[in-house]
């Protein structure tokens, strides 16, 4: 059977970001399981990705991450940083402006990702438009599904109106922000999640320094 063009264009953008991160994993992930993390997180994108010709393009950027969660989780390589994740429910609002004001004044002393227990589409208006005022890569800020790799990865983990959907694992830190949804939020209340997530995040980052010097 005749594959339609969309469907071998897309593997054939698969078989090459699967061999870019198997170089880059080499000795530490085998190119099997690199192969088959990509086709895990392109599915997994196409599936909830409001826009689907963009997919292909983010899943290098999601498999990357996940790739780098595994070899964390499984110690094949060591943090150089404390891990944070972000999590609450679509992973198109406080998740994401939460994970990018902690990336804007960390500058490089933690690293963040963020996932979305049930993600949308795609980020909230009012999330975009808040990322684009402090100057985060919008590019990189999509909705992305909450996997157990991430988790296991962080030594941070903090829920945003997501309830049980994060899965416990002992020696890890889980702290539940309760932060307002800026979803159809006016100007003075998105004002106001920021203000709120960024006092938040800073003193975070204060503990997460101050714990790391000890």
């Amino acid at each position: 059977m005749t594959q339609p063009d969309g469907l071998l264009s897309a593997d054939a953008v698969l078989d090459r970001i699967g061999e870019r991160l198997a170089h880059r994993f080499t000795g530490i992930v085998t190119a099997e399981t690199v192969h088959r993390l990509v086709a895990e997180s392109y599915v997994a994108l196409l599936r909830t990705s409001a826009v689907k010709q963009h997919v292909p393009s983010l899943t290098e950027h999601f498999a990357l991450e996940r790739l780098t969660a595994v070899t964390q989780a499984s110690g094949a390589t060591v943090k150089a940083v404390p891990e944070v994740l972000f999590v609450c429910e679509q992973n198109a609002g406080r998740s994401q402006i939460a994970a990018a004001l902690l990336d804007r004044i960390a500058i490089g002393r933690v690293h963040v990702r963020s996932a979305g227990s049930h993600p949308a589409g795609d980020l909230h208006p009012e999330t975009r438009r808040l990322l684009e005022q402090v100057g985060a890569d919008v590019a990189t800020a999509f909705p992305k599904p909450l996997t157990d790799d991430v988790v296991r990865a962080a030594d941070v983990v903090i829920t945003m109106g997501c309830g049980d959907a994060c899965p416990v694992y002992p020696g890890k830190r889980y702290e539940d922000w309760d932060v307002a949804d800026p979803d159809g939020a006016d100007d003075a209340r998105l004002a106001a999640i920021h203000d709120d997530l960024d006092g938040r995040v800073h003193a975070l980052l204060a503990d997460l320094i101050d714990t790391e010097s000890r």
